[in-house]
């Protein structure tokens, strides 16, 4: 504790942020005929908003085969997840305490939010930061965008440019816990003046830190452009393919207490010989590709128009070791020597089938006081899901595996159509406006794999909503003089609930779709070797719907409306370029996140008979009141050096405020080592080590919590599980590039 509170205290005595603001220039600078809805989508200095760039630089130091959330986490406000601990396989990120279903992930201006749990499952995309140019971070609501709602923050990625003179590229990288990843790129460069293609394939694989937290990733990237005149048409293809154990059961204070904080819970069963043991195939199976034809059309040199149409197929399922009722999988009960038996040891797969498909546009107008975009697009997804029994336990009678369950089925249609301007009135002084509207149309019929006690059969689905949504922004930004700049902006956010907010929810009772006032404003100050800047955001939910902490059972939070809760929070930021050779980038994030007038329904065995517990004001589960990142950065002769550290305070898992269900304040640290040189025939060559978690701190990053009360005199009870994360640990690598 005392090495943590002179370390911690060393980077407060310097105040704030700055992880990208040295590259905050103007978007609009480096759009080519290559790119596809960067101008219409993204901020640029000139909009009154707060965002963070990350170049193609910055992700490739730290792309050794952990996930895209990893590669984001020491952009301010953001946090990150990990179910097997060590950052691959299942993670998430969270920005302002939000989470992933409200943060929206666009690429080349495409939605990659899934259309019903608006999530991204980074899994399914592995190693596309390798194709990757450059993201946007915006926070808050951001500018108007395609795809799902943002409440917390978006995520605007842009794939690489097709190169226009030929290359190779060879990496790879091993480390701690079997960890490896494996990537080639190569580049035909333009051909017959006109035509250029790309491709990548890659390969990511570890046994994971927690115990039998294995995965399996395997990925490509396709490019292929057609460059003339003022056209460009570009066609792209990715795909994932993962299979991934188990990891996201997590294991209480006392599992870890007697086997050791790697415990996973996940597929354990009592075999015949009353020995303990775990399920070989309780694993994660999905394959996902997607297509996309991407056209930019300069039509003068003030006017250009972005086009695309996109399509993604998923089909997968996960399988599971589970002990259950055999009435609530439609199965009859069985006599095994003269005993009933009603209960028994199974195997289920719940399976996914879906295509996603639709158009997006933008028509963008930009000279040297207006730049104006009108876009939008119209997006369709269809989607089964699905189950069945693989195998029971000495069961008697016909099973038949490929009887289904439960089958429903679901379609959604969302559309959006926005117009915004950024004006320069003289003197440095800009006006933004942003309004977009938003149909979505969604529908669920059929049976859920919930088993509804009151009719004694599986949850009947019968979903039809519509909503729509007015989305206005407007602010200002004032560049005071070259160095100083000033900002101000509102926006309206709405959103539609999840699927898991129906099916998780009360079987009778719909969740309300959320809005949010967001406010904010900021400062920043850059010269050629320091830079500062402050952002304060007030956000003003109505019905937003909070974690609860709980999880359901494929391991994804639940969620519930509260009628009235904020956050608000000031981002601080700064960079110093103390030499030549070495930088200091700082940021930090001060927030207060509450439920106002939180009220807790507990149950008795979490089932029966509700009380109500009135707590006031609580802090909203998952959201830290500091975060706090420190970046050392020195460079000499190709030879390069980091040192990472990021703070998080202590969060509760639950809204309910229990000092028994909370994660930790932790103080972690990386250290990254790397050395290019130049060799015969090769164009370079990096060597280089990643230590993570350089300190060995004891931390936990993720969980869940739920209560119940028992006895005549309604004794509250409290359980948790806690997603423990990786000790000490090494990454190598090796970049060849011809």
């Amino acid at each position: 504790m005392k090495k943590r509170a002179i370390m911690l205290a060393g980077i407060l005595v310097s105040g704030s942020m700055s992880f990208a603001q040295n590259v905050q220039k103007d978007s609009v600078k480096m759009v080519h005929l290559q790119e596809v809805q960067v101008v219409s989508t993204r901020a640029t200095a000139k909009t009154p908003m707060a965002f963070t760039n990350v170049n193609k630089e910055q992700i490739s130091k730290q792309n050794l085969g952990v996930d895209i959330p990893y590669l984001l986490s020491l952009t301010p406000s953001a946090l990150t997840t990990s179910d097997a601990g060590a950052g691959v396989g299942y993670t998430s990120l969270r920005i302002r305490g939000t989470d992933g279903t409200r943060i929206n992930i666009t690429a080349n201006g495409i939605p990659m939010n899934d259309a019903e749990s608006h999530t991204v499952y980074w899994v399914n995309m592995p190693d596309f930061a390798s194709s990757l140019k450059d993201i946007q971070v915006q926070r808050g609501a951001g500018t108007s965008t395609n795809g799902a709602g943002a409440f917390g923050g978006s995520v605007n990625m842009q794939t690489e440019g097709i190169s226009m003179v030929p290359y190779a590229e060879v990496n790879g990288s091993y480390g701690s816990f079997n960890t490896h990843k494996e990537t080639v790129k190569v580049g035909t460069g333009l051909l017959d003046n006109h035509w250029a293609f790309d491709a990548r394939l890659s390969n990511i694989g570890t046994d994971g830190y927690i115990d039998r937290a294995s995965v399996d990733l395997n990925s490509y990237f396709l490019q292929g452009g057609y460059f003339t005149g003022n056209t460009s048409i570009k066609l792209i293809t990715f795909s994932g393919l993962e299979k991934t154990y188990h990891a996201w059961y997590y294991a209480s204070k006392e599992d870890m207490a007697k086997h050791g904080r790697r415990y996973n819970p996940a597929g354990k069963y009592t075999d015949a010989n009353g020995k303990d043991v775990f399920y070989k195939d309780q694993t994660d199976n999905y394959h996902q590709t997607h297509y996309q034809l991407l056209l930019n059309q300069r039509l003068s040199p003030t006017w250009n128009l972005d086009a695309a149409l996109h399509y993604t197929r998923g089909n997968g399922y996960y399988q599971e070791y589970k002990t259950d009722s055999l009435m609530e999988y439609g199965l009859s009960t069985y006599i095994l020597n003269g005993t009933e038996v009603k209960e028994s040891d199974l195997i289920r797969q719940k399976k996914m089938s879906n295509d996603f498909y639709g158009g997006v546009f933008s028509l963008n107008y930009n000279n040297n006081q207006l730049s104006a975009s009108i876009g939008g697009g119209l997006n369709e997804y269809d989607g089964d899901h699905f189950g069945k029994i693989i195998w029971i336990k000495n069961y008697v009678g016909p099973l038949n595996p490929e009887q289904e369950y439960y089958r429903s089925t679901a379609k959604k249609i969302d559309g959006n159509l926005y117009a915004k301007a950024n004006y320069e009135l003289g003197s440095g002084f800009n006006i933004y406006g942003d309004l977009q509207y938003r149909y979505i149309n969604y529908k669920i019929n059929g049976t859920n794999e919930k088993w509804d006690k009151r009719t004694k059969a599986m949850q009947l689905l019968d979903i039809n909503e519509n909503f729509s949504f007015l989305n206005p922004k407007a602010g200002v930004n004032w560049e005071l003089n070259k160095h100083n700049r000033l900002y101000t902006s509102f926006s309206v956010a709405q959103k539609e609930p999840t699927r898991n907010n129906y099916t998780d929810g009360k079987f009778s009772e719909y969740p309300k779709s959320e809005r949010l006032f967001d406010y904010e404003l900021g400062y920043a100050y850059a010269d050629t070797w320091f830079s500062a800047g402050a952002n304060l955001y007030y956000m003003d939910y109505k019905d937003q719907l909070v974690l609860t902490g709980e999880l359901n059972e494929t391991g994804e939070a639940m969620a519930a409306n509260v009628p009235d809760s904020y956050r608000m929070g000031a981002e601080l930021m700064v960079g110093a370029k103390l030499d030549k050779n070495f930088r200091w980038d700082i940021n930090a994030t001060f927030s207060k996140n509450r439920v106002q007038n939180f009220i807790e329904m507990l149950y008795e065995d979490e089932e029966k008979n509700p009380i109500e517990i009135k707590h006031g004001d609580t802090p909203i589960a998952f959201s830290p009141d500091l975060i706090l990142n420190n970046i050392f950065s020195f460079n000499y002769k190709g030879f390069d050096a980091n040192l990472q550290s990021q703070y998080v305070s202590k969060q509760y898992l639950s809204n309910a405020k229990q000092k028994n269900q909370m994660l930790d304040a932790y103080f972690v640290s990386n250290l990254s080592l790397a050395y290019t040189l130049k060799l015969p025939h090769v164009k370079s060559a990096s060597i280089g080590i990643t230590v993570y978690n350089l300190f060995n701190e004891e931390y936990e990053n993720n969980g869940y919590a739920g209560s119940g009360y028992s006895g005549s005199n309604k004794e509250r009870y409290n359980y948790s599980g806690y997603a423990a994360q990786a000790g000490t640990n090494v990454m190598t690598h090796l970049t060849l590039r011809f």
